[in-house]
Parts: structure tokens; sequence; C-alpha cells
């Protein structure tokens, strides 16, 4: 297959989300909408990089944590490719929606939730 066209939106500067961050969700969304199908070839990351302005460990760095999540995998000489593993939106939609009804159960805060949720993110 082809190099695939990630069509990133640009990244925002002022945002509290780190660079690395963005670009990791915003292509992990567009392997889950099927934008990147099963099987696309991913950029370079020093292509990536080049595109997007950033250093070439920012973008390796995206790429390790796709891979580690099972959506990308690297193939040596011939790139970085979608793998078609997408987790299920509907079972994160669930989950999320179990944490905030046992938060608020446990008369939590959405801060203290989110507080939660963002270390368990960093495990």
């Amino acid at each position: 297959m082809e190099l695939a066209p990630v069509d990133l939106e640009p990244l925002d500067a002022d945002s509290g989300t780190p660079p690395y961050e963005q670009v990791r969700v915003q292509l992990a969304t567009r392997i889950g909408d099927g934008r990147l199908p099963a099987g696309s070839r991913l950029p370079t990351v020093r292509a990536l990089a080049g595109d997007l302005g950033l250093a070439v460990n920012t973008v390796a760095r995206v790429y390790k944590e796709l891979e580690a999540d099972g959506l990308v995998a690297t193939e040596g000489r011939r790139g970085t490719r979608v793998t078609g593993r997408v987790a299920t939106p509907t079972a994160v939609r669930a989950a999320a929606a179990t944490l905030a009804l046992e938060a608020r159960r446990a008369g939590l805060t959405l801060a203290e939730a989110t507080r939660l949720l963002e270390q368990g993110w960093t495990r």
C-alpha cells in the first residue's frame, strides 16, 4: 500500500497538551475512524517531524506509543503501517460512563475524577 496522507490539524502551541500527545491523538483518531485504514503506511518519523516542525524524537515517541497501543507496527525498511487493531470506541465510552458514575457516587468532583484518570493514564 502507498504512503497514506495523514492530514493532521495544526498543532496548538498554546495548548496545555504536549505536541507529541496532540499528534498521537490525531493519528489514533484517524486510525479509529478509518481515515487511516489497516495496511496504510505512515510517513517516516523524519518526514512527519519535518512536515510538523517537530523534533524527530517527538514523532518517534508518537509512533512508539501508537505501537504500544497496537495501532501501528514498524516493519523495518518497509516502514510503519496501521495494524487495523483498533480499540472499540463503544468499550471506551462505557468505561468512561462507569468512571463518571462511580466518581459521582464517591462524591468526587470532575477535577478529582480527571486527576485519577490522568494518574492511570501515565502508568
